[in-house]
């Protein structure tokens, strides 16, 4: 399957005062990315929301070029590597066109709020992580 793209706006509130996107700002990105790669994944009941949802273990950023702000979007590319039965991988690259920002990855468990405990994947989840790897 392709990379998951997302063309992510730009806030004017997001900058440092040397212009740049202020390096704050790169996590939120990148979750505003996940939950829209996954935004089928999330129970539409409360309590089932609860007990199957994810959370994010490590992440490492690389800062390559800083971003000032501008009108127009970057793209953020998103795949998923290294599935296993209660975590995987999301690698990200913030840029545009051949000019990257960042790179990032970030390990994801899957978490039960209710027994307050990592759990193992269901097989529908399985397989729309799964459906992210190159």
């Amino acid at each position: 399957m392709p990379r998951f793209t997302y063309d992510m706006p730009l806030r004017w509130a997001d900058m440092d005062a040397n212009g740049h996107m202020n390096n704050a700002v790169y996590s939120n990105y990148l979750e505003d990315t996940r939950f829209r790669m996954f935004s089928n994944l999330v129970p539409a009941d409360p309590a089932e929301r609860l007990a199957c949802n994810f959370l994010v273990r490590e992440q490492t950023l690389k800062y390559i070029r800083p971003l000032v702000y501008r009108e127009e979007p970057v793209t953020i590319e998103a795949w998923v590597e290294d599935v296993k039965g209660a975590s995987f991988i999301i690698r990200c690259k913030i840029k545009d066109g051949e000019d990257v920002y960042v790179e990032s990855r970030t390990l994801i468990a899957g978490f039960d709020s209710t027994a307050n405990t990592v759990r193992r994947f269901r097989e529908d989840e399985r397989e729309a992580i799964a459906s992210f790897t190159e």
